[in-house]
């Protein structure tokens, strides 16, 4: 059992984070188990084909036998949304003693598989040659396999960041912690507050947050809770995020009522029919990854069909965070309408 301490001060301070390395780390335990997560498969499938060119033997001796990984491969986000190459240069720097621990610490209490033995080097020169094979071959790895489907994993992240926050401002950390993960549990204290996560690998410990708050990592390739491995390290706690059913799904669009519909062909002439579709389904703000989505065409097209639309003057668009939304103009209302 691992127990978190938190104060009024550290709920406050409480943030979210995501990490892109993270992610590619994580994702590494499904190539290695497809049964761990069905949800998975479809991406797994598209991904295994793609690798051919990569060292596999390696970069699948990053995950042990009991799917733990070495943690220097997963540094604690420090921004909102780390750069991947920022998030690789941190662990291209991790020094040659920590190597040393982690691969062995992951694998145990098995030994380190043949691709990995240089950790056991005496010379800090071989352990920093095999950090810097391990980084290129995650690069490589990334852009390939997590890189062309990160604005899906960002959009469903952030909706789980989204609905957490309305939790904890409706019902406070109790709510926020409920249906996190059923490993979690938040006991309130008088004036502080104990968050316990139980079935947890290693030796249990007790954390005071201390006016440190609190990291929430959510992971689209997680598939249970991760707290740091010591209580020496800042409150962080990786979990797996809501919406992932949703993730891989290619399902489009439901077809528009008959009204809608008949409006929608009166402006194929005009418009042309993807753009007449693209103008009925932004009567609500939508980005353009999931305009794709629903449409089962690729970000890129439907980008190409906005800037069209927004150049006539029928869509407008505004920035939320990393994302643009598009929306219907009051002119592109009318002429949906039919009233232009």
């Amino acid at each position: 059992m691992i127990s978190f301490e938190l104060g009024v001060e550290d709920l406050a301070l409480t943030r979210f984070a995501f990490s892109p390395l993270g992610e590619t780390v994580l994702s590494l335990r499904v190539l290695r188990d497809p049964g761990l997560s069905a949800l998975h498969l479809p991406w797994r499938r598209s991904v295994v084909g793609r690798l051919g060119g990569l060292d596999t033997g390696l970069l699948m001796s990053l995950v042990a036998d009991r799917l733990t990984l070495p943690d220097f491969l997963t540094p604690r986000p420090e921004v909102f949304e780390p750069d991947f190459e920022a998030e690789l240069a941190a662990v291209r720097r991790t020094p040659p003693e920590v190597v040393r621990r982690d691969l062995p610490a992951a694998h145990a209490p098995d030994p380190l598989p043949a691709p990995l033995h240089a950790a056991n080097a005496d010379r800090d020169g071989d352990v920093l040659l095999l950090r810097d094979r391990i980084c290129e071959l995650l690069h490589r790895y990334w852009e390939i396999a997590v890189r062309p489907v990160w604005p899906q994993i960002r959009l469903v992240v952030e909706a789980d960041m989204t609905y957490r926050a309305r939790q904890l401002a409706r019902g406070g950390a109790r709510l926020l912690f409920a249906d996190m993960h059923p490993q979690l549990r938040w006991e309130d204290a008088g004036s502080r507050g104990v968050l316990r996560v139980a079935r947890t690998i290693g030796a249990g410990y007790h954390a005071k947050a201390s006016g440190r708050g609190m990291l929430l990592v959510p992971s689209v390739f997680a598939h249970k809770v991760a707290p740091p491995v010591g209580p020496g390290e800042p409150p962080t706690l990786l979990y797996p995020s809501r919406g992932v059913a949703t993730l891989w799904a290619t399902a489009p669009a439901p077809p528009p009522g008959p009204a809608v519909a008949a409006r929608e062909a009166a402006l194929v002439p005009l418009l042309g029919a993807p753009r007449a579709r693209l103008l009925g389904l932004v009567a609500e703000p939508l980005a353009t990854v999931e305009l794709a989505r629903r449409l089962r065409v690729t970000p890129s097209a439907v980008s190409q069909h906005l800037r069209v639309l927004h150049g006539a003057g029928l869509v407008t668009r505004a920035r939320q965070g990393r994302q643009v939304l598009y929306r219907r103009s009051p002119l592109g209302d009318r002429l949906a309408a039919g009233d232009a």
